[in-house]
């Protein structure tokens, strides 16, 4: 078939974002080959002595061209001769996102920007002899770009007036990334362009939004629409990995429209489509990554299969009989990463805090067993309460999950769908469980804490396929996919502690600290810029489901706390962020002894008391607001706290009312110096702060946690989760006091928009403050 006449379909590669490898090229071309696509489309930062096994598509990037010089002419000839003596036969000049303004030589040559454009694009099409395939993309490529329209535009008259007949004009759609592509609105290009176009699709690109993964199927355009096309040529996810999908489906979508049925049209349903594509990823995803990891096996499959996976119009995932399932590897050890200290550091912990309960490590394991991971109702566990994640590779539901949550720019998956609506109808009807508002009917508490505990379930799922992406799929897919799966599971966190706080603690708008109810409400099928009745890009809104989470918290506008770079080493622990509960003190005050153990530098330091640290640095907060302190969790039991006094003024004088009485008869001090000592120390830390530091920072908080936490991020989410607190009941600043000696902690917190406050402020005289406001 002439290259002029056949429809291209393929992937557009090099473009942007991170070059793919030479390995990761040699399996995208058996996925074409098994998927029947045509034509890959590279960019100029390629190693053009690399043959290609299929259409090569080169594309010049040209920076500041002047049109009418014959020497930047010459350059870029000579370029194209080059890439031509290296096999290439398929070339495309782009043109889109530059300055329209035309240099004075040009304004002098050309009558206008288009004519210019045309003119260097045809001369060197005849310059490279006319090639089957020369791709022209216009700087008005879309219908949004287009002025004043698609019809009226002299920009795009000129071009299809004027450009050669057989060189192919690129299009986007009504917008850079199109939801749909009618077959009005091509007809409409068509007829100015006097050229079927050929479209450049960004339904998957993900380069504009760190953020976001498109791992949904092909959809929004119907198999006819090739009628009206000289093809399409899908500008893919920046991650190689990420890409199976799309591809697959695409591949669907082509063979669809070539495929002819007697006395009945045959439909591509995108839905039957995800469903093909995700029984073979879930094979792809067994195998280990390796050239040629796709088997002629699974070549001859695919083939074999691939008419009978769209029989039906109805939309229903299909089932494949006599398909063996994808081996599972048994449950094995959790392994730390290469020079991370989470093995040994984790062994040290338990034994080190065995030895403090006096007893051996089966039993602190059977209290482990028994105790962790306190999630409320609807959470997976295994037989004694822990979170059930073995190492096999994911479940079919799990890669749903995956992709449901990483579908689409226009469109949310279902559970991402269920997540948001639940998120947004739990916060507006917070008072129904506000801790200062009973008088609403039980029943519509307990439709509350029904709701909350769906939600709940729905972020323990996410928890667990971080912790199963870790342990289950092959390096590449893990370093493809982790920081997305990754940055949703820390927002799941904060948003599920946030909702377990929310259940008694959350005060109501009749409280004189005022609410947080200013803050967005998004959810649905669709991003918040079509909810807000905006019909704009989907990078006007960034983050995704991960950035709709965080902006219906109370402090979702504050993107330093949610906004990090994953860790270097992919961790699998699994981690839980919950209110305190009173059984909690024994744990939170063995840890802070071992904590100052550790700044002793001595494992034998003990104080004179065993409470004694605890009674200093937590017991206040834990005795008179609680319902400020939360907990960070693991496998091996807590491993963090951060503990918040909403207003220190009023804190300050329960505590010389209630704590400090206690304190004493606790200590009393009749029964020696040692304890006269100890009084001191708490009535020092009492001391009060300044009314120039709580007119702008009324709260105050204190974190700890203990120092082998392979993902650090998870004490960032633990502070976020508080700070979520405060604001949620109308703290507008928060501070903390931090040793000057403390550089680690000094530099956390400074990453997390805490500004060091004037050192006089502290109350002990060596002492650093840092505050925010929220």
């Amino acid at each position: 078939m002439d290259g002029r006449s056949e429809f291209l379909c393929g992937v557009v590669e090099g473009f942007y974002g991170r070059p793919w490898s030479m390995e990761q090229r040699k399996v995208l071309f058996q996925w074409m080959q098994r998927w029947e696509l045509n034509t890959y489309l590279y960019g100029p930062k390629d190693d053009l002595k690399h043959r290609l096994l299929w259409r090569e598509v080169y594309s010049p990037e040209e920076e500041d061209i002047v049109f009418s010089s014959s020497c930047d002419l010459s350059l870029l000839k000579r370029k194209l001769r080059q890439v031509s003596k290296l096999g290439c036969q398929a070339f495309a000049i782009l043109f889109d996102d530059i300055d329209h303004s035309l240099c004075q030589a040009d304004s002098q040559a050309f009558s206008s920007f288009a004519h210019a454009q045309v003119s260097v694009a045809n001369e060197i099409y005849r310059f490279l002899g006319e090639p089957p395939v020369f791709l022209f993309c216009p700087t008005e490529y879309c219908g949004s770009l287009c002025s004043p329209s698609v019809s009226k535009s002299p920009y795009l008259m000129t071009v299809g007036e004027d450009l050669l007949p057989n060189i192919s004009i690129i299009w986007t759609g009504s917008k850079v990334i199109s939801r749909e592509l009618s077959v009005e609105g091509l007809s409409e290009v068509q007829s100015v362009l006097q050229r079927p176009p050929l479209v450049w699709d960004n339904l998957h690109a993900n380069d504009y939004d760190s953020r976001r993964l498109f791992l949904g199927p092909f959809k929004g355009r119907y198999p006819q629409l090739a009628t009206k096309l000289r093809g399409l040529l899908l500008n893919p996810n920046c991650e190689f990995e990420a890409n199976y999908i799309p591809l697959h489906t695409l591949g669907t979508w082509y063979r669809t429209g070539r495929e002819k049925k007697k006395d009945e049209e045959y439909q591509y349903c995108p839905e039957m489509a995800l469903s093909t594509a995700l029984h073979d990823w879930m094979e792809e995803l067994s195998q280990p990554l390796q050239p040629g990891r796709q088997s002629r096996q699974a070549d001859q499959r695919s083939l074999g299969q691939r008419s009978g996976t769209l029989e039906s119009e109805n939309c229903h995932p299909t089932t494949r009989e006599g398909r063996p399932k994808p081996p599972r590897e048994p449950p094995q050890g959790d392994s730390p990463p290469p020079s991370s200290p989470e093995g040994e550091e984790g062994v040290r912990r338990g034994e080190k805090e065995g030895r403090s309960e006096g007893g051996d490590g089966e039993e602190r394991g059977k209290k482990l067993h028994n105790n962790q991971f306190r999630q409320g109702p609807g959470q997976p566990r295994g037989s004694g309460g822990v979170l059930c994640v073995g190492k096999a590779p994911l479940s079919e539901s799990q890669i749903r999950l995956l992709v449901g949550l990483h579908y689409l720019p226009h469109e949310h998956g279902p559970s991402a769908q269920r997540l948001l609506q639940d998120l947004t109808w739990l916060k507006e009807h917070c008072h129904l469980v506000s801790a200062n508002d009973k008088k609403g009917p039980p029943q519509k508490a307990e439709e509350w804490r029904g709701r909350a505990a769906g939600f709940l379930g729905v972020c323990e799922e996410i928890a667990a396929l971080h912790s199963s992406v870790v342990r289950g799929v092959s390096k590449a897919v893990l370093y493809d996919l982790y920081p997305y799966v990754w940055d949703l599971r820390n927002t799941a966190l904060v948003a599920k502690a946030f909702i377990c706080w929310l259940d008694g603690r959350v005060l109501s708008d009749s409280s004189p600290l005022g609410s947080w109810r200013n803050c967005f409400h998004w959810c649905g099928t669709t991003t918040g810029a079509e909810l807000l009745g905006v019909e704009s890009e989907p990078w006007v809104f960034k983050g995704g489901v991960s950035g709709e989470l965080q902006m219906l918290l109370p402090i979702g506008s504050n993107s330093e706390l949610f906004s990090h770079p994953p860790p270097l080493f992919p961790t699998s622990r699994l981690y839980n962020i919950r209110p305190y509960h009173n059984k909690d003190k024994v744990e939170l005050y063995r840890m802070v002894r071992q904590l100052q153990q550790r700044a002793q530098g001595s494992p034998d330091f003990s104080p004179a008391h065993p409470d004694l640290i605890g009674d200093r640095c937590l017991g206040p907060c834990l005795a008179l607001c609680p319902e400020y302190s939360m907990v960070l969790e693991d496998e091996l039991g807590v491993c963090g706290s951060v503990l918040g006094v909403v207003d220190v003024r009023s804190f300050a004088k329960r505590c010389q009312a209630c704590w400090m009485p206690a304190m004493r008869d606790k200590y009393p001090p009749r029964t020696g110096h040692a304890n006269s000592q100890v009084l001191q120390q708490i009535e020092e830390d009492q001391g009060e702060y300044p009314d120039s530091l709580l007119y702008h920072f009324p709260s105050q908080l204190r974190l700890d946690a203990l120092p082998d936490l392979v993902d650090v991020s998870v004490t960032r989410c633990l502070l976020t989760a508080l700070l979520t607190a405060l604001k949620a009941n109308g703290s507008h600043g928060v501070f903390c006091e931090v040793q000057p000696t403390d550089r680690m902690r000094l530099d956390f917190l400074t990453k997390l928009g805490f500004l060091e406050i004037i050192r006089g402020e502290a109350r002990h005289r060596e002492g650093v403050v840092l505050g925010r406001l929220l």
